[in-house]
């Protein structure tokens, strides 16, 4: 795999959690953790034999037994609530769908 590919998915990815940090930490600080418990996680469906694959695998997804590549709370808050989740999810597959051209998935479920 080229160096150029894997830097470039690597700075996108890590611009990315940045922006779902800042919006879940935005609708954290306007709704507070009080909302249902749950889980979010952002899906691409990339092989993980592809170029984009193997990249996004060192960028700290993982291959998901469903299909596809998944991560885990993009946000990286340690919060309950669901809806603060899906908002850092969101912000996440959005930025990545833009800046990779791969479409990405939000998704979550109540706990």
């Amino acid at each position: 795999m080229s160096k150029d590919i894997l830097n470039t998915v690597q700075l996108t990815v890590d611009v990315a959690l940045s922006v779902a940090r800042k919006a879940a930490q935005d609708l954290l600080a306007q709704r507070g953790d009080n909302d249902c418990c749950g889980f979010a996680w952002v899906t691409v469906y990339e092989k993980g034999s592809t170029k984009l694959g193997r990249a996004l695998l060192k960028c700290g997804f993982r291959k998901e037994y469903g299909g596809g590549l998944t991560m885990w709370n993009p946000s990286g808050l340690s919060v309950q609530s669901m809806n603060v989740k899906e908002e850092g999810a969101q912000a996440f597959a959005k930025f990545i769908t833009e800046h990779l051209g791969v479409k990405a998935y939000a998704q979550s479920r109540m706990d």
